[in-house]
């Protein structure tokens, strides 16, 4: 008789939720940080920047404090210019969710690994396996393909503007975080709650600067402008999606930790393809954007790259001796395998809890997953 089907057990049934909640907060933390710039018409990036990344700090202080992972002292003149590009790029993904559709938004986030891979090359010479490198080349073809068919995208010159910005800075981003990873030979969530409250504090003094804050007094019997920060016409539920926006990333972060410890790279890289399916169709279904079948035929080459790519990266090979090495691409330049509890991270994966929007993720803010 063949062996009978085992039953799901508490364990089963708990990596099934912790997969559920990864792709539930990571998802949402796009729509939601959607409708608090574009619905709800908050379009103060800078300060929306700083209430993400005040909810992300108390998220990582308390995630350190639960065991998640053990908190590192750093010197902080050693972790200022990640605080200085923690920020840069973040202001730019906001602004770059602010200004374009989700679905390009999407787009642009894939496309922040082969830009890695291309500065790699530029500035260290560092050159993939021609596998690799074709893999990387049908995600190119496949995001040209969607972003040239993407009337609306094409004729948002300042979105397109920014968007490309953001991409080309996050990258450099990444590069620089690794680099500094082996400096100080600390983990990205290690090094994330170092740096972020030099973060505040820059974040802080460019709230004023970049947002009007209205704090001038207003002509008698008037009010303060709608499009200051005070004179904004909060209610229950702007406040409630901004608090919402916020929270979802520090949802993120758990559920990272979570779906790392609990299951393999297979199952992490699957998940991350399904939640950019997911961002692509909620920005059509809710926010009403267009999906040509040209677009949607750029997108599915773009799909088809990933799992190439994420085949070549997750696979071991065995070479003669019998003995199973890490690809190349999945160290990390401290030259440690990628990720935590066995758990790797390669570049592209092609999930919705991207570095924008202050959300905090651990995998991808400085494990260059998490695109």
């Amino acid at each position: 008789m063949g062996a009978e089907a085992k039953p799901l057990g508490p364990s089963s049934f708990m990596k099934i939720f912790y997969i559920f909640l990864n792709v539930f907060s990571a998802v949402s933390i796009v729509f939601a940080n959607k409708l608090v710039l574009s619905t709800y018409h908050f379009h103060f990036v800078t300060t929306l920047t700083l209430i993400h990344t005040l909810f992300t700090w108390a998220g990582m202080v308390l995630l350190a404090r639960s065991g998640f992972f053990a908190a590192k002292p750093l010197a902080a003149a050693a972790v200022a210019p990640l605080a200085l590009g923690y920020v840069g790029y973040i202001i730019l993904n906001n602004l770059s969710l602010q200004l374009n559709t989700v679905g390009f938004y999407q787009i642009l986030k894939i496309a922040i690994a082969p830009t890695v891979m291309l500065l790699d090359f530029v500035l260290f010479r560092k050159m993939q396996t021609w596998r690799i490198m074709s893999s990387v080349a049908v995600v190119c073809v496949g995001v040209t393909a969607a972003t040239v068919t993407d009337h609306v995208a094409i004729s948002n010159v300042v979105g397109l503007g920014v968007g490309l910005a953001s991409v080309v800075v996050t990258a450099l981003y990444q590069i620089w975080a690794g680099s500094k990873q082996k400096e100080l030979q600390a983990n990205s969530s290690q090094l994330l709650l170092a740096y972020t409250p030099q973060a505040i504090l820059l974040l802080s003094v460019m709230v004023p600067l970049l947002d009007d804050l209205g704090l001038a007094p207003p002509p008698p019997g008037a009010g303060r402008a709608a499009n200051t920060v005070l004179g904004y016409p909060y209610d229950l539920a702007s406040v409630s999606a901004i608090v919402v926006s916020a929270l979802l990333g520090i949802l993120v972060s758990l559920s990272t930790f979570l779906v790392i410890g609990a299951t393999s790279s297979l199952t992490y890289n699957i998940v991350g393809h399904f939640k950019t399916i997911l961002i692509l169709a909620g920005g059509c279904l809710l926010f009403g954007e267009a999906m040509p079948w040209k677009r949607l035929a750029g997108i599915g080459l773009t799909m088809c790259g990933i799992a190439w790519y994420t085949y070549l990266s997750i696979v071991q090979v065995a070479p003669a001796g019998g003995a199973h090495r890490e690809p190349e691409i999945l160290r990390d330049r401290s030259g440690h395998t990628r990720g935590g509890g066995g758990e790797r991270e390669p570049l592209l994966v092609g999930g919705g809890d991207g570095p924008g929007l202050g959300s905090g993720g651990v995998g991808s803010v400085l494990g260059g997953s998490r695109v």
